[in-house]
């Protein structure tokens, strides 16, 4: 998982893009914010005209006067009520707006990054990322350029009136207001750094409690319950710990606000009533003057207490752009072309690879030739590169020098989409959707139809168990197929690739987890669906290759041997070790 920091003007710089199909939006938002501000600042100036009439010649005050007074502010507020109404729902539903935006940029990004980033990331601090993360953004994107603006104005006109009310005791002010910025500053910086450490446990403790919960059954059959509550136990309190952290910040903050708001006012107190004194400034004037620095007290309260929510907001967008800029390592060329009429030779020419994280090396130099058409099996010890050879077919890692290819032409010179359309895999661990039987199914090729699907069933030998089922093909499995056996779950697996019907064929430990019985039936399945298809079985029960048209030794310094069961019996190489050492054991 990329944990790179980002400065506050960069993340402020890739966030903005985010408004532009919303910026009429924006520009309303900010005209109902300058609504709602003149309605604030027009109060101090309606007391102080009453009150400075007052002092000067109350008879001369009108109650007319007082009722128009009334009725302009009472019309303003009626205007702030409106204005308010449209930034608390069109303003939130923007900030909504943009936030299932980037949601839907993070999700699209994930889809286009390779097995390495899932190999190195924790899915519960992917699902951190890209829900409760981008929770605060909404708030962020529809408040941020709301309250800056309204702080702007605010401050601009508050200073204007207040110098030509009294420029000194402005001057007083306005010094002030410089250091309680630069306290409340210092102070920000700790809380973004400790919101950064909450939102990394938050996806900590997701991820535990996800590998916990999918996992339950290994629990229970280990009865490790009290080790499973100690460990989520353990990342519960240092998220607590954390939190502790963040809440101490946040008070330092708030308090440091407050013991500055009190200084302010002391200011304007002391010296306000020492300029009335010598006459430097009238009553009246001083009133408005109070209420003014009131607004402007609570303006910068306001922005300064806004800083917890822009710091969770840019705390967001940064986890965001951490997954926006994780590489693609693996992606199409500019001259990728679509990939069509595929025959299935394939090709490995020189092929090395090895593991980007890790850098463990795999293949140096190998070489290996299927036909079209050809069913071959390779076999090897545990770790010799079987299953990671297969995944370099549809591209899930790219070699590291050398050539594979595909008819032909090199595997890079097709679109990835293109490619992988044309390659079907049966894999050992099935990975079936919570949904139907039919959903499962149908995912092999969407848009199929419903006979469509029963016939790829049927292929599969799956079709008698699925019309057995409470509600048939639309019978809900459950999460991962859980209220399926591992014989039902990998032939709707097959029948998924029977409606995919691709060429080219991989089948990877199909069968091994199986019991006698449904190995029997799944094989059958396996048997129809590789006729006529480039097929190529990885297997550790040797038994079920025999009939392959070629048999590779796989070990870590490549192709061993080669040749079809009888050849390499004859050999009484590694592969009549293998398959003797197994006859021995069955």
């Amino acid at each position: 998982m990329d944990t790179r920091e980002y400065k506050t003007l960069e993340l402020l710089k890739r966030f903005v893009p985010y408004y532009r199909e919303h910026m009429k939006t924006v520009i309303l938002d900010l005209f109902c914010a300058a609504l709602t501000t003149i309605c604030e600042l027009v109060l101090p100036l309606i007391m102080r005209y009453i009150t400075n009439e007052g002092m000067r010649d109350l008879a001369a005050l009108s109650i007319r006067t007082v009722l128009l007074l009334g009725l302009l502010y009472l019309g303003l507020r009626v205007v702030d009520s409106i204005a308010n109404y449209y930034m608390a729902d069109v303003g939130h539903v923007m900030g909504a707006g943009i936030e299932t935006v980037m949601r839907r940029d993070a999700y699209s990004h994930l889809q286009k990054l390779s097995n390495t980033y899932y190999n190195n990331t924790k899915v519960g601090q992917i699902m951190g990322r890209i829900t409760n993360d981008l929770f605060d953004v909404t708030e962020f994107a529809h408040h941020c350029p709301e309250e800056f603006f309204i702080a702007g104005i605010k401050m601009i006109v508050s200073c204007v009136i207040l110098s030509k009310i009294n420029f000194w005791l402005t001057l007083i002010i306005f010094c002030i207001v410089p250091v309680m910025f630069f306290s409340c500053m210092s102070l920000n910086k700790r809380m973004k750094r400790a919101f950064s450490k909450q939102r990394y446990q938050i996806g900590e403790l997701n991820a535990r409690i996800e590998d916990s919960l999918l996992g339950q059954r290994v629990v229970k059959a280990f009865t490790n319950e009290e080790m499973e509550n100690e460990k989520f136990n353990d990342d519960n309190q240092r998220f607590y710990e954390i939190k502790k952290e963040t809440y101490k910040y946040m008070a330092a903050f708030q308090t440091t606000t407050r013991m500055f708001d009190g200084v302010m006012y002391l200011a304007v107190v002391v010296a306000g009533g020492v300029f009335m004194i010598r006459g430097m400034i009238n009553p009246g004037d001083l009133v408005a003057y109070m209420l003014y620095v009131t607004t402007l007290i609570a303006t910068i309260r306001r922005i300064i207490e806004f800083a917890e929510q822009f710091q969770r907001g840019m705390t967001g967008i940064e986890r965001f752009l951490q997954i926006m800029d994780a590489d693609i390592d693996i992606f199409d060329g500019e001259e990728a072309v679509e990939l069509t009429g595929v025959s299935g030779n394939i090709t490995f020419e020189n092929v090395s690879f090895e593991y980007p994280d890790d850098h463990n090396e795999v293949f140096s130099n190998l070489d290996l030739y299927i036909h079209a058409g050809e069913k071959v099996a390779i076999v090897g010890p545990s770790g010799g590169g079987k299953t990671t050879l297969c995944n370099l077919i549809p591209r899930f890692y790219d070699i590291d020098s050398g050539c594979i290819r595909l008819d032909g032409r090199d595997i890079r010179e097709f679109t990835l989409k293109s490619l992988r359309r044309h390659i079907g895999m049966v894999q050992q661990d099935v990975y079936l959707f919570s949904g139907t039987v039919f959903d499962n199914i149908v995912y092999g090729r969407p848009g199929a139809s419903k006979e469509q699907v029963i016939e790829a069933a049927k292929l599969a030998g799956a079709d008698k168990f699925i019309r057995e089922l409470k509600d048939g093909y639309d019978t809900y499995i459950g999460e991962r197929g859980v209220k399926l056996s591992g014989g039902q779950k990998q032939r709707i697996s097959i029948a998924r690739v029977f409606l995919k019907n691709p060429p080219i064929l991989i089948l990877d430990e199909a069968t091994s987890a199986l019991d006698n019985e449904s190995e029997f039936e799944v094989a059958q399945s396996l048997v129809k669906l590789s006729k006529g298809r480039t097929t190529l079985t990885i297997a550790h029960r040797l038994s079920s290759i025999r009939n392959s048209d070629r048999i590779f030794v796989l070990t870590k310094d490549g192709i061993a041997e080669e040749g079809s069961h009888t050849e390499l019996m004859e050999k009484k190489g590694i592969y009549y070790q293998f398959y003797t050492m197994a006859d021995q054991w069955q």
